[in-house]
């Protein structure tokens, strides 16, 4: 064979070799959600990169299977066309000139354009690559036949290879990743990790507490069951009679408003208890989505949390859940109670009953949410006591300091951080 032939030759084989890296690098970068988009909008290239992706085994052994001939062959063609040039000695230089060759041109090259241009790389050569797959396909199956057999051996199954991470870790690494490099504002990932966290959460984590209930004594007069409601401002009351836990009822207040209407403002003539809708009980380890799905099915707003033995826990609105997800929901007759505020000193003033998820999600702070609820919840839980008012513990990066009790509930507590906190940053 000629010289100019060889040299022709090994040149047309490092092409295919930067095509196969190339190959390798995009259908591994490319995103699938990406491919599925494309796909479902009719593009034939995406459909048939949807189908390669869903075989990766047998994709990148035949890119493997191909990139491995032509480098060989290359390599081969190449000291050959040396040997003839230079004698002996070809087989050395033969060595230098295709490792540079080969690590330059087939795979850094098209490597670093692959990853700088996957979907388009991709796309490009999914029609070729599907064929080669195809024309592969017996070699590439008795390859991973023997992969398979040599890696049972090693006491590896590959058959039960898969994810470390779920798809809401990887969606929530992702959302992390573009927001450390600016692309997703905090308000954003706020609310995109809200909706992931909707399947960890319970009720429990995000209820009104029975003792922070405002519920209505039906053994009071209905007058004052009025000023009560004028007074407290919400739309849905759990009513009960002779124990605050005996919840028989919710009372609305346009039902309420709609009876006075009738009686033409004689409250007196009001009969409360006719005017109460049935209450719904639901446990207090119902998923936030479940409880979510559920309040839109049924189209109820308002619900009654219990425990395993049916005693009474608290309440979650459909208001609560949305609130996980787009943070505080306030209007035009809701009171100011952000329940933290910051000193001149660079403390935090945190009320006892502040969630300890609100916290983190308001200034960017990793305190742990598994321990407890809520931040007195969680000083009770690392002092492994109900500290007194003045003392003071330090943990999580965090000074707190007991400043407000009520009996056994911690009602206050001045937060120091003992380093520099995240700076928060505005949505």
């Amino acid at each position: 064979m000629s010289i100019w032939l060889l040299a022709a030759a090994v040149a047309a084989l490092i092409m295919l070799s930067a095509f196969f890296s190339g190959s390798e690098t995009a259908l591994t970068a490319i995103s699938r959600a990406r491919v599925h988009r494309l796909a479902q909008n009719g593009d034939v290239r995406a459909l048939i990169l949807q189908a390669l992706l869903a075989a990766p085994e047998r994709l990148i052994g035949a890119i493997l299977l191909g990139n491995n001939l032509v480098n060989i062959l290359a390599s081969a063609l190449a000291t050959t066309l040396f040997i003839q040039i230079f004698g002996p000695a070809g087989v050395i230089w033969a060595t230098l000139v295709m490792t540079a060759l080969v690590l330059v041109f087939g795979e850094v090259m098209p490597k670093t354009y692959a990853l700088l241009n996957p979907d388009r790389f991709a796309l490009a050569v999914a029609p070729p690559v599907r064929l080669m797959v195809r024309l592969f396909a017996p070699v590439v199956m008795v390859v991973e036949a023997l992969v398979r057999a040599t890696l049972r051996l090693l006491g590896a199954d590959a058959s039960k290879a898969g994810s470390v991470l779920s798809f809401r870790e990887e969606l929530r690494g992702a959302i992390d990743l573009h927001h450390s490099k600016g692309e997703v504002v905090k308000k954003d990932r706020d609310m995109l990790d809200g909706v992931l966290d909707l399947h960890d959460l319970d009720l429990a984590d995000v209820m009104v507490h029975r003792t922070a209930m405002k519920s209505i004594d039906l053994g009071r007069p209905a007058a004052e069951i009025l000023q009560y409601v004028l007074d407290n401002g919400f739309t849905r009351y759990p009513a009960w009679r002779n124990n605050p836990d005996n919840i028989i009822g919710i009372l609305h207040t346009r039902d309420l408003l709609a009876a006075m209407a009738t009686a033409k403002g004689d409250i007196a003539a009001i009969d409360i208890e006719k005017l109460l809708l049935p209450p719904w009980f639901v446990p207090d380890t119902t998923p936030l989505s479940d409880q979510l799905a559920a309040f839109l099915r049924r189209k109820m707003h308002f619900a009654i949390i219990v425990d395993e033995y049916g005693e009474l826990e608290g309440l979650v609105t459909l208001e609560d859940i949305m609130e996980e997800i787009v943070g505080d929901i306030a209007d035009e007759h809701d009171r100011t109670a952000p329940g933290v505020r910051r000193e001149k000193s660079g403390s935090y003033l945190v009320e006892g009953a502040m969630p300890v998820r609100d916290l983190n999600r308001l200034h960017d702070w990793d305190l742990p949410e598994d321990e407890a609820t809520t931040i007195a919840g969680l000083v009770i839980h690392e002092a492994q006591m109900i500290p007194d008012e003045g003392q003071a513990f330090t943990f999580h990066g965090f000074r707190f300091e007991i400043t407000g009790k009520e009996r056994n509930r911690i009602t206050e507590i001045r937060m120091t951080p003992l380093k520099k906190t995240p700076r928060e940053t505005d949505g």
